[in-house]
């Protein structure tokens, strides 16, 4: 629990270090919260100063992670966490994630959309999409994979059994990344559903293969179709043709 409150407060932390001396010379009335909350969210150099730091924020939670694991380099880190595919495929990565999205499109036909925080801070410059394509990719799958399924689900499964320890891993990756996809005090329902249920799947994962590099495997997969998507969209949408809305008029 350790580990999983240092990565938490990493994340909420480090970002702050580069963002208030910002914040500062903007000459804002940091007391007046909907107009800092509506600025943080749409001025672009301020979404980089909160999205750019994750990444150090991630390096700096890997690195507590493995002088855990390891204990002081005392034991291999790969080898505690289970670094073995153990039958598991990339292909199964691929057709899983496939399922998942569309789980997703169903959900959001079923429960709605709803413009959530991580959207608003994606709009305000193509550079913040490409920040998070990269992390979302590069470090999030490992490290988020490493304090959840590596360091938390083992601790629980070996103090309260593999039942208590998939229910408590899966609950809490899913309420820490809530915040993240709702808008004010209303979430994003079809994306928290979608997320709790990929949750509980690497973590079924993680009980059955015995190891965590399939886990990490399949997150990675999930995010990078995810982030190419990202990148992907405004490019789509400049192919679509215009359509002249007085051209009807004129047949």
């Amino acid at each position: 629990m350790g580990v999983w409150g240092v990565s938490v407060l990493f994340v909420g932390i480090v970002p702050l270090i580069f963002l208030v001396p910002y914040l500062l010379t903007q000459g804002l009335d940091l007391s007046d919260r909907a107009r800092l909350g509506e600025f943080v969210r749409t001025d672009a150099t301020a979404v980089i100063l909160q999205l750019a730091p994750i990444i150090l924020a991630h390096a700096l939670t890997l690195l507590v992670a493995w002088f855990v694991v390891t204990r002081f380099n005392t034991f291999s880190f790969r080898q505690t966490l289970g670094w073995k595919m153990n039958g598991f495929k990339a292909w199964h990565a691929i057709a899983i994630t496939v399922g998942f999205y569309a789980l997703a499109l169903t959900l959001i036909s079923l429960l709605g959309d709803v413009e959530n925080e991580f959207e608003t801070l994606l709009k305000s410059s193509k550079y913040a999409v490409y920040l998070v394509a990269f992390f979302a990719t590069v470090s999030a799958p490992l490290v988020e994979e490493v304090v959840y399924r590596g360091i938390l689900y083992s601790a629980f499964q070996r103090r309260f059994g593999v039942i208590l320890a998939v229910i408590f891993v899966t609950l809490l990756f899913t309420l820490v990344h809530v915040p993240q996809y709702s808008l004010g005090a209303v979430p994003d329902y079809a994306t928290v559903v979608t997320l709790l249920l990929l949750s509980l799947s690497l973590t079924l994962l993680r009980a059955r293969t015995g190891n965590l590099l399939p886990c990490i495997v399949l997150h990675t997969v999930f995010n990078a179709i995810q982030s190419v998507l990202l990148v992907a969209e405004p490019y789509v949408k400049s192919l679509e043709p215009v359509v002249d809305p007085t051209a009807a008029l004129l047949k």
